[in-house]
C-alpha cells in the first residue's frame, strides 16, 4: 500500500506542479479523500527534488544560454522572483498551517479557474519574450507569489499574468517555468534544512527510503513529461480543459465535504 501511495504522490506532484491545477491543493486533497497518513517531510523533500531536477533538465540548454550571455533575460528572471521570495519568507509558514481547508481549496480552484478562462479567452496573445519589460516581469512575479495559497497554482498564476500582459501562451508558460526554477530550488533547500533538524527516527513517518526514492523518480519523469507536452499543447491549444478540470474538482470537493 505504501508503494502504491508513493507512486500516486509522485504522479500528482509531477503532473500538478507544472499544469495550472495546483500541486499544493492536490497533495492536501489526497489524504483528505483517501484517508492516507501524512507521508512526512522527507517524502515531501524527495517529491519536490524530483520536480526540481525535471525542470532543470528540461531547460538546461536555456539556462546555459542565459548565463552565457542573455543578461536581460537573467535580469527579468531575478526581478520576477523577488515578490515570491519576500512574501514567501514572510507568510509561507502561516499560510501552510491556516489555509488548508478543503472548502477554501474548492473556492480558489473554481474562482481562479474562471479568471484563467477569462484572461485566456479575451486577451490578445501577441507579445514575445524579447519584448518583456522589467515592470511586466515584476507583475508576473506577483502572480507567482499568489501560489502560496493552495488552489491558485504557481504555473497557473504566472501564465495567466503573462497572458494578461499580452504574451503568447507558450511564451508565458516558458517564462513561468524559468522563474519557477530558482523558487523551487530555494524551497527545496529550505525543506531539506528543516529535515536535517529533525531526529532521524522521524524522517520517513511510515514511508521507507525505497518509497521516497520511488516517489522521487515518478515525480521526476512525470514532471519532465508534463512540461514537454504542456508546452507542445500551448502552441495551439487553450487553457479551457484545465479550467473545466478545476471546476469539476471543486464540485467534487464540495460534494465530498457535505457527504463526509
Amino acid at each position: 500500500m505504501i508503494i502504491f501511495q508513493a507512486i500516486i504522490y509522485g504522479l500528482v506532484q509531477g503532473i500538478a506542479e507544472f499544469l495550472p491545477i495546483s500541486s499544493t491543493a492536490h497533495l492536501i486533497l489526497l489524504p483528505y479523500f483517501f484517508n492516507w497518513s501524512d507521508p512526512g517531510l522527507t517524502f515531501d523533500v524527495f517529491l519536490h527534488l524530483g520536480t526540481l531536477i525535471a525542470i532543470i533538465l528540461f531547460f538546461a540548454k536555456d539556462w546555459f544560454e542565459i548565463f552565457k550571455g542573455k543578461r536581460k533575460l537573467l535580469g527579468l528572471i531575478i526581478v520576477a522572483c523577488i515578490p515570491a521570495v519576500i512574501l514567501g519568507y514572510l507568510f509561507e509558514n502561516k499560510i501552510e498551517t491556516s489555509l488548508r481547508s478543503p472548502l477554501l481549496i474548492a473556492g480558489t480552484l473554481s474562482v481562479f479557474g474562471l479568471i484563467i478562462y477569462l484572461v485566456d479567452r479575451f486577451m490578445k496573445h501577441t507579445q514575445k519574450l524579447k519584448n518583456m519589460s522589467y515592470l511586466q516581469s515584476i507583475l508576473i512575479g506577483l502572480g507567482q507569489s499568489l501560489a502560496l495559497i493552495p488552489g491558485i497554482s504557481r504555473s497557473g498564476a504566472t501564465m495567466t499574468a503573462g497572458i494578461a500582459l499580452g504574451f503568447k501562451r507558450k511564451t508565458a508558460a516558458k517564462f513561468s517555468f524559468l522563474i519557477a526554477t530558482p523558487i523551487m530550488l530555494g524551497a527545496t533547500i529550505f525543506r531539506a534544512k528543516d529535515l536535517v533538524q529533525l531526529p532521524t527516527a522521524e524522517w520517513f513517518n511510515g514511508f521507507s527510503f525505497f518509497a521516497a526514492i520511488l516517489g522521487f523518480l515518478v515525480a521526476l519523469i512525470s514532471g519532465y513529461l508534463s512540461i514537454k507536452y504542456l508546452l507542445k499543447y500551448l502552441g495551439h491549444g487553450s487553457f479551457t480543459p484545465f479550467v473545466i478540470y478545476r471546476i469539476i474538482l471543486a464540485i467534487v470537493i464540495i460534494i465530498f465535504y457535505i457527504l463526509k
